[in-house]
């Protein structure tokens, strides 16, 4: 009797552990999961809550912190620095919360993401735009297609229009403008034509540098091969940006280069996609 006592004693308390390391486990992971969703926190440079430019529509923009590109005609050379301090440091649903004081206004818009380059903050895009997604809010990424990995590329599982702006056609022309080749910024393209979603593309004109007849002649007929892409935004060079560089004591490298004149860009601007 003593033994079977004591092996119905042990069972007892074998199966007791097991159920409480068993709950343990599962209240953990619960725990991990929800932390893993609540706790993205993005680093955002500024905000802009009436945005006419970077979308359809009236817009709320989002100017997210870091790039990896150096273009030579940028206008937001504060943006650079990922590790730099910013004014917002907030979870999606925080900026979602904002968003949403505006609904009203932005509601035959939407939402848009720029930079910087915000595909450097991909976790926080992608859930950012999936609790749009949930609202029924449009939502836009302005992207240089610079970063290409899984993580970026699943921010398209919740992107209704993609601004892709493709610094220039050939790579060696490409390093001269921002630094990098734009290699990945025309394989996204291939990734938005087998995804089926609508995409802008934009390419800044500047005197001198990207300004020649037959290479923006290349990238209007390039792009003008995908279905999805539905619009080209010739954007002219401008120099608003140049006193950003003397409060960061930066060289500017187009000093001496005047904006693109209103009647070149006019000129330009009648290479449009039709579809």
């Amino acid at each position: 009797m003593t033994l079977t006592v004591i092996v119905i004693v042990t069972v007892i308390v074998t199966v007791i552990v097991i159920v409480t390391v068993t709950v343990i486990v599962t209240v953990t992971v619960i725990v991990i999961v929800k932390v893993g969703v609540t706790m993205i926190i993005g680093k955002i440079h500024s905000l802009e809550s009436f945005g006419t430019v970077d979308g359809p529509g009236i817009r709320f923009v989002t100017f997210m912190q870091g790039c990896p590109l150096r273009c030579q005609y940028c206008h937001n050379p504060d943006t650079w620095d990922v590790n730099a301090e910013v004014k917002y440091r907030w979870t999606p649903q925080q900026l979602l919360d904002e968003v949403l004081r505006y609904k009203s206004f932005i509601k035959s818009g939407g939402v848009t993401l720029t930079g910087g380059e915000p595909l450097l903050q991909a976790d926080f895009c992608r859930e950012f735009f999936r609790l749009c997604r949930e609202v029924g809010i449009h939502t836009a990424i302005d992207t240089s297609g610079a970063v290409m990995n899984e993580r970026t590329l699943a921010v398209l599982d919740y992107t209704d229009l993609v601004l892709l702006d493709i610094k220039a056609l050939h790579p060696e022309h490409c390093k001269k403008v921002c630094g990098a080749d734009g290699k990945n910024a025309l394989r996204l393209l291939d990734e938005l034509e087998r995804r089926g979603i609508e995409t802008w593309v934009r390419h800044v004109v500047v005197p001198g540098l990207t300004d020649d007849d037959q290479q923006l002649d290349e990238l209007y007929e390039y792009v003008s091969r995908y279905q999805v892409v539905t619009k080209i935004e010739w954007l002219p060079y401008h120099t608003m940006g140049v006193f950003k560089y003397k409060e960061l004591g930066l060289d500017y490298p187009l000093d001496g280069v005047e904006p693109l004149s209103a009647e070149r860009i006019s000129i330009i601007r009648k290479k449009i996609i039709k579809k």
